[in-house]
């Protein structure tokens, strides 16, 4: 990265706004070098000149050709800019579409550009207005709503680029699934550079995650909505200029009957020193707005939720508000390793939240140790199994499993003594950090959408162990940011919001008991390995999401009841597993993880590109 007097201005103003200890996290965050650099990937996977010709010859023959007007407000656009971006539009593959433009400059040197541009190319699908007075950039988009002809409208700011490929493969997805009536690509940031343009920062997107969208406008650009959704919200809103794209697209997501989203960088945001892209400490009032927007959001939808600005500007916490005090039952599967156990309860006691209980599955422990821990925890009892209370009036029970190792049997089998109406499944080598985590799980879990909530979970030396869990990495499944030290935030802060994943570990894992009832529980054919990614996955399949929530923070100390696997039988055991996975759930494996973008590696579990 090289280092020039305006990046020491901008670092300055970042660690002041940040503090030193965030400040460097992030730093060493933008140090570390790409595993596969960006420029020479797009290169190589953009849109080639065959590719493109053959689109050109082939968009008539879409069964679906809808017009698409691409609405630009402009404001004193420079020439470069305007004629870049108007020529981004004009080389589009696809070729029904109507370029808007509505120009709020004072004088008329846009309308020129416009007029002289439109003449050379005897161009007629750019429809240009010069606009009275700037009513702001929600009403000058307004007013390039209220002109758009098309049935579905793209949004472009004056200075950034199309992809030329763009309009193609948004009508491709917009025939392939006719019930779509939002879309959005993937995107990147271009600089002008003496060598060009260079391309840098991509950002690939998951599929619809309606918590990744409560955390972050991550959906931005390219975006298309279809006309009838626009009637029903009405356009853009002047209250919430600054993020009056994320109040639009948070009421946009709310009324459409289906969300699409292309994989493919189809939008070049244009960074220079005045652009929020590039410095987004100079529009301070817009991540204000997007608080204010994102309130609204969850009042619309029934939801109770407290919105936070996070120190990232731009990215927001929302602290769902739990109803009532619902009994929660914690059940961990034990097997000696007492002092183990006795660390995870101690954690447990210090929670905020007081209506639990603790059912204790105990498998096949030796250790009198164990036992008398046991008798302990029950209050002195004659016998180590029963019922007991905790200091903090909580019950306490021991249960015991006869039969071998099972994790799915165990905790279903504890499941059965449960009185709660939700649960945890807790690890015995889990220590919890976060005291009021039950209340922030409870309060994600209680939404009638989500049927599994998750946690950040680091190793004893405050590296991540768990930050979500992606399917199709490695063959199977894999959990993220593995390493990665406590503090850092990966991949445009994935692992420091909440957001949706399709599995999370079941370590430390909460489920509503209406949910884990409909769906039978955990797969008990799945005695060791991936029983949480299968039973996340028929939580998905059910229709509910699943919750990767970081600010419930715990460390764990992994394996130390279960051991290695270092036997035959074992390792026979494990790939049986694997086999079992693969063949209920060889169709997800085939599609790809919709909440892992395709363009990330299978090999590596840190968004880094596929080669």
């Amino acid at each position: 990265m090289k280092i020039t007097p305006y990046k020491i201005k901008k670092g300055i103003r970042y660690l002041k706004h940040y503090g030193p200890k965030a400040f460097f996290n992030r730093l060493r965050d933008k140090m570390e070098p790409d595993q596969v650099p960006y420029g020479p990937w797009f290169e190589r996977y953009r849109a080639k000149e065959e590719e493109l010709l053959h689109q050109r010859k082939g968009w008539k023959k879409f069964a679906y050709q809808p017009m698409i007007s691409i609405i630009v407000p402009c404001y004193q656009t420079p020439e470069k800019y305007l004629l870049e971006m108007m020529e981004s539009v004009c080389e589009q593959s696809y070729g029904n579409w109507q370029l808007c433009l509505m120009d709020a400059t004072p004088s008329d040197t846009v309308e020129r550009i416009v007029h002289s541009y439109c003449k050379k190319r005897q161009e007629t699908r750019i429809l240009y207005h010069h606009l009275e007075k700037n009513m702001g950039i929600s009403g000058n988009t307004n007013a390039g709503l209220q002109a758009a002809q098309g049935e579905w409208v793209g949004f472009l700011d004056h200075d950034d680029l199309l992809a030329p490929e763009a309009l193609y493969e948004m009508v491709a997805l917009m025939n392939r699934k006719l019930e779509l009536e939002v879309i959005y690509s993937d995107e990147d940031q271009v600089e002008e550079t003496k060598q060009g343009l260079k391309h840098k920062k991509p950002h690939f997107k998951p599929d619809f995650s309606p918590d990744l969208l409560c955390s972050n406008n991550y959906i931005t650009h390219f975006l298309c909505v279809k006309d009838n959704v626009l009637k029903q919200v009405g356009g853009f809103r002047k209250e919430f200029d600054g993020a009056q794209d994320y109040d639009f697209i948070l009421r946009c997501t709310e009324s459409a009957k289906g969300i699409g989203h292309v994989p493919r960088v189809l939008y070049h945001w244009r960074v220079h020193s005045n652009s929020t892209a590039d410095n987004p400490l100079s529009k301070t009032y817009a991540y204000e707005a997007g608080q204010r927007a994102l309130q609204e959001h969850l009042v619309r939808t029934g939801r109770k939720g407290e919105v936070s600005q996070l120190p990232h500007f731009g990215f927001y916490r929302v602290r769902y508000a739990v109803e009532g005090e619902p009994l929660v039952s914690i059940l961990i599967p034990n097997k000696d390793q007492w002092s183990v156990l006795r660390r995870c309860l101690d954690s447990v006691q210090k929670s905020t939240y007081h209506n639990y209980e603790i059912i204790i599955i105990e498998n096949n422990s030796v250790e009198e140790e164990t036992f008398a821990y046991y008798k302990e925890l029950l209050g002195e009892s004659e016998e180590p199994y029963g019922t007991g209370v905790l200091p903090g009036g909580q019950r306490v029970q021991v249960v015991v499993w006869e039969k071998g190792f099972n994790y799915s049997a165990i905790n279903n089998f504890g499941a059965s003594f449960a009185n709660g109406s939700y649960f945890i499944l807790l690890n015995n080598d889990i220590e919890i950090i976060t005291k009021d985590w039950i209340e922030e799980m409870l309060g994600n879990c209680q939404r009638p959408e989500v049927g599994v909530v998750g946690a950040r979970l680091y190793y004893p030396d405050n590296t991540i162990q768990h930050a979500g869990i992606v399917v199709g990495i490695d063959g199977i499944a894999a959990n993220m940011f593995p390493g990665l030290r406590r503090g850092q935030e990966g991949y445009y802060h994935k692992a420091a919001i909440q957001l949706n994943y399709s599995a999370v570990t079941a370590a430390c894992m909460m489920v509503s008991r209406k949910v884990f009832e409909e769906i039978h529980g955990l797969e008990e054919k799945l005695t060791v390995a991936f029983n949480d990614l299968d039973f996340c996955l028929r939580v998905g399949k059910a229709g509910y999401l699943v919750v990767y929530h970081p600010f419930v923070e715990a460390y764990h100390y992994e394996s130390k009841t279960r051991g290695l696997e270092d036997t035959e039988e074992k390792m026979r055991r494990f790939w049986e597993e694997i086999e079992f996975i693969r063949t209920r759930w060889i169709d997800l494996l085939k599609q790809g993880d919709p909440y892992y973008n395709p363009n990330f590696s299978l090999k590596k579990c840190n968004y880094a590109l596929k080669p």
